[in-house]
């Protein structure tokens, strides 16, 4: 984990916080995480081995995220969200490997810490809300006895008439009957699966809870329902989340701050509010730009060309054979980190020269 890289560094906070220094040395531990701070990950590098050189799936990603704060992160497919969250789990399959980089949860560096330890991290103090719940549950095993394992992998409430109460409380907390425990998943409609995945991961009152994309191949009536679900158990046990998705439209509506990534790197971050009303990246300006409006008729105008090589990415500026603003320094410098106000990074040359042109902010008041 010495293979270090350049990176500039993000703060994800609430819409008052700062940027907060980043960089220094590797540790297990960390007394410098400070006030309301749950989650500091800095310089974090994720690569792939191919024969024509090492993919870089996630190039220096660097954020703070406060306790009972919702991050989300968002880009196209490919652009690394889902390589980042689980890399925060170590839950990236080889050949691929975490070449750099600190996640520091409540003091404790995950990186760093050995098989046993992230072991017993994952769902008591990080859990995750797996992508697809249709296929993420044992086909074989009733809902009451998947949660039975994950406490029995925690040695929690051994008594059985403590752990029964324990799972009727899990399921009503995400709005499902007792009787749900008994069944197997095969007997559950998608929005109730998802609904089982989010009692798992609150199970043990985790610190942390990853969300990666928990409305997929959902309709949007229950896509509603289990984000509304999430978010109260959130609270129920102040847990901080990471959203991870491509729907602007759902981070509008749950996330306190929304990080944008492309081509492995976190290009804008900011409080929502802010990043719809005064979006300063030109890839997050035509992300917006794409979302429907219903005061508004308009040409909806894709994104051209396809998003770049993590192989061979281009020179300086990923995002420039793509660009409209794009001039020449784009493809020699990359850019560095722009603050523009508190909470509000862009790493774009020309950030300060992109005046606000999408008024979605009292949309979101």
């Amino acid at each position: 984990m010495n293979d270090k890289r350049g990176g500039e560094g993000f703060a994800a906070g609430p819409p008052q916080g700062e940027m907060r220094p980043l960089g220094g040395q590797r540790s297990t531990r960390s007394d410098k995480l400070g006030g309301n701070v749950i989650l500091e990950v800095r310089d974090l590098h994720v690569e792939f081995p191919t024969a024509a050189g090492p993919a870089r799936a996630v190039d220096g990603v660097s954020f703070t995220l406060d306790k009972g704060m919702r991050l989300g992160l968002v880009g196209e497919s490919g652009s690394g969200k889902s390589t980042t969250v689980l890399a925060l789990m170590q839950l990236i399959k080889a050949p691929g490997r975490i070449s750099a980089g600190t996640a520091q949860l409540a003091g404790d560096d995950l990186l760093a810490m050995t098989a046993g330890q992230i072991r017993k991290a994952r769902f008591s103090r990080i859990a995750l809300v797996p992508q697809g719940a249709m296929n993420s549950l044992n086909p074989v095993l009733t809902v009451r006895a998947q949660i039975n394992d994950l406490l029995d992998a925690h040695q929690q409430k051994p008594d059985a008439k403590e752990r029964a109460r324990h799972v009727a409380s899990l399921l009503q907390r995400v709005g499902l009957a007792n009787t749900v425990a008994d069944q197997f998943p095969h007997q559950l409609s998608g929005g109730m699966k998802q609904r089982v995945c989010i009692a798992i991961a609150i199970a043990l009152s985790p610190q942390l809870i990853i969300a990666d994309e928990p409305t997929s191949a959902l309709d949007v009536i229950v896509q509603k329902q289990v984000m509304q679900t999430l978010i109260h158990a959130q609270r129920e046990i102040g847990a901080a989340i990471i959203l991870v998705g491509h729907d602007m439209g759902l981070m509008a509506q749950f996330a306190h701050v929304v990080g944008v990534m492309y081509a492995g790197r976190l290009v804008e971050i900011a409080p929502v509010k802010e990043i719809f009303a005064n979006p300063r990246h030109p890839y997050t300006r035509m992300l917006i730009s794409s979302l429907p409006s219903f005061t508004t008729r308009k040409v909806f105008r894709g994104i051209p060309g396809v998003a770049p090589s993590i192989v061979n990415p281009p020179s300086g500026c990923a995002f420039h054979p793509r660009c409209p603003r794009a001039e020449a320094i784009c493809a020699r410098e990359v850019p560095i980190d722009d603050v523009i106000s508190a909470g509000h990074h862009v790493c774009c040359h020309f950030a300060r020269e992109l005046a606000p042109t999408v008024n979605l902010g009292a949309a979101l008041a």
